[in-house]
């Protein structure tokens, strides 16, 4: 069986959908066309998104290629790094299923937003009382 040219994973977090292709290289992360700083600036931690190499000892291996739509800017974040530890997952499934599993990074986060109720301004907030 020949090796793929490219290894690939969908990570989601929230409302954000991350689609990652891992291709053999230096360690560059490109996200929508741009680097990772371009498109998060300061706004997101680089060592969050990077730590799924930093758990399996391949950083500098591969080239992230990474389509991220929907979601904030933490959303987006999440569903990167969720998305590359399941395409590390494609390249080599003995040896870094459980130092990701441990990491807690094939988790798919399930917290959303909750739906706001009628009669209330937010989810749970409710409309000041007034006695008179």
């Amino acid at each position: 069986m020949s090796t793929p040219a490219f290894f690939s994973g969908t990570g989601r977090r929230k409302t954000a959908i991350a689609r990652v292709r891992l291709l053999p290289g230096e360690g560059e992360i490109v996200v929508n066309g741009r680097s990772l700083d371009e498109h998060f600036g300061n706004a997101v931690n680089e060592a969050e998104v990077r730590m799924p190499f930093r758990v399996t000892g391949t950083e500098g291996r591969f080239n992230a290629m990474i389509k991220v739509e929907g979601g904030g800017v933490t959303g987006q974040a999440g569903a990167i790094r969720h998305g590359i530890a399941r395409a590390l997952l494609e390249v080599d499934p003995e040896a870094n299923r459980l130092p990701l599993r441990q990491a807690g990074l094939l988790t798919r986060d399930p917290r959303m937003k909750e739906r706001k109720k009628y009669g209330l301004k937010r989810a749970r907030k409710a409309p000041q009382y007034t006695k008179r």
